[in-house]
């Protein structure tokens, strides 16, 4: 019943933005300046319908995820190390701030000097998602209940069983947390710096085709494309995740 409601909720919510941007179409008049939903559905769909379509989405889509994987199994090691060696966390705490305060496109145009257009984007990735999962899990870490670290002692847990009992599930909800704000600025970062550097079979590249050559409904279609894709893909990941979050129901707040 309640997955019924939300549907429900999310059509109406659906219909009244596709009402507004259809009045906003019909008042401009111009499909060069804002064509109206039917025709960008109608794009997307001949898109959908060719095979050139699946394969720039799935390269896309490949490095958007190879960036997040890494960024999210870097991300962790480097949280542990950091709370484990105070020195170390004090001379990577910099570069961490540095990354976080940097724009995408500086990151962009510096790194195009040095690394080919086909890999850079999954490395921006890498670079937008490292800070959020670091940090995320270093405040899981420096937040673990004390009581419970002495308990673990007090019973003689070995440090792998202290790390499985009581580490871990105080760390998965500032881990869930990180996950669900890097799948999106994942898919943001990544798309820009396609759209950047151009590589082949790529969104970013669609994109950029579409804007200079003046397609706006390929422009307006890719874009949805975009929004569907980072939907689908975080809801599949982070019911993934969610899984594994309810095999450790305890823990500390969010991050």
């Amino acid at each position: 019943m309640k997955i019924t409601r939300a549907f429900v909720k999310n059509c109406i919510v659906l219909v009244f933005w596709l009402c507004i941007w259809q009045g906003a179409a019909q008042l401009t008049g111009n499909e060069l300046l804002l064509p109206s939903p039917l025709s960008v559905l109608t794009r997307l769909g001949q898109l959908v319908l060719t095979g050139s379509f699946w394969r720039i989405v799935l390269a896309s889509l490949l490095r958007i995820l190879c960036g997040t994987a890494t960024a999210v199994v870097l991300g962790c090691v480097l949280a542990v190390v950091c709370c484990r060696w105070r020195l170390l966390n004090d001379l990577l705490s910099p570069l961490l701030t540095i990354i976080k305060s940097t724009p995408v496109a500086s990151f962009i145009i510096l790194l195009l000097i040095w690394i080919g257009r086909d890999v850079l984007p999954s490395v921006i990735v890498l670079l937008m998602v490292l800070p959020v999962v670091w940090g995320n899990v270093c405040a899981g870490i420096r937040t673990t209940d004390p009581l419970l670290l002495r308990t673990a002692k007090v019973f003689g847990f070995s440090r792998w069983r202290t790390l499985r009992r009581v580490y871990v599930p105080w760390v998965m909800p500032h881990f869930l947390s990180a996950c669900r704000t890097s799948l999106g600025l994942a898919w943001k970062s990544g798309i820009a710096a396609e759209v950047l550097t151009v590589p082949a079979l790529s969104i970013g590249k669609m994109l950029y085709e579409s804007k200079l050559y003046w397609e706006v409904q390929d422009l307006f279609a890719w874009t949805v494309m975009v929004i569907l894709c980072s939907l689908v893909i975080e809801k599949v990941l982070m019911a993934a995740i969610g899984r594994l979050g309810h095999h450790y129901p305890t823990g500390g707040e969010d991050a």
